[in-house]
Parts: C-alpha cells; structure tokens; sequence
C-alpha cells in the first residue's frame, strides 16, 4: 500500500480512511473480523469469489495499515489467525454503519425493480377480457 501525504486541507481524512478499507475486499473482511478471530480458510469460505491471491494481498495491506493482527502459530500444518487490533475495533462503528446503508439500498433497489416491473406488465385482468 503506498503512503500518502495527508497535508492537503479537504477531504484528506475521507481519503486516509479511503487508503484503509478502501477496495472491493477490505470493508467485508473486517465486517467479519468484527464477530472475532478467524482463520484464513474462514475469511475465504465468507467470501467465495475472492481468489486465494487477493483474499492474501488485502489481508496484508491491512495488517501493515495496524487494523488487523496475523496470529502464526509453529505447527504443523502452519496455523494463522487474523483478528482486528484495537486500531481496527475503531472502525465497528463505519463497518455497522456502512451495513445498515447497504441495507437501504439493497431495499430500495428491490422497490425499484418491482415498480419497473409492474409498470412494464400489462394487467392480468385486461389481458383476460380483451381475449374474450
């Protein structure tokens, strides 16, 4: 992840926070840290169409931004957790929020689509009489 100078007077913190969880992979793998420590297998099967590569670059871009803590333990098979720091328990609050969002606007897609739908079918009723 490539460090930025935060020097520039508006929207700067946005942008920080951005740098952070940021990308299509990040916001959702700390959504699921929030629930508690996870094995990477875990995070994978959460997130299905992520590939194993991507899935490894995110979750190191958050360990170096201090949000998120790998756990190796010396066994084998090679064991790894990776659980939020208290840096990253900061950003329960955005993670929530941004869900209810998403919750919101999933809604309001589904009322949009069913009132497209229903504008764009004829009528069962008038279909029946104009047959008779």
């Amino acid at each position: 992840m490539k460090k930025r100078d935060y020097s520039c007077q508006y929207g700067c913190s946005v942008e920080a926070t951005l740098d952070v969880i940021g990308g299509k992979w990040k916001g959702v793998i700390l959504f699921h840290l929030l629930s508690g420590t996870k094995r990477f297998n875990e995070l994978h099967r959460f997130l299905p169409s992520v590939t194993h590569r991507m899935l490894v670059l995110q979750l190191r871009e958050l360990e170096e931004a201090g949000v998120v803590h790998r756990e190796v333990y010396p066994q084998v098979p090679p064991k790894v957790e990776y659980s939020l720091t208290p840096f990253g328990e900061s950003l329960q609050p955005i993670l929530l929020l941004m869900q209810q969002w998403g919750d919101q606007y999933k809604q309001t897609l589904i009322e949009t689509k069913q009132a497209a739908w229903s504008t764009h079918q004829p009528d069962a009723l008038s279909a029946e009489t104009t047959l008779a």
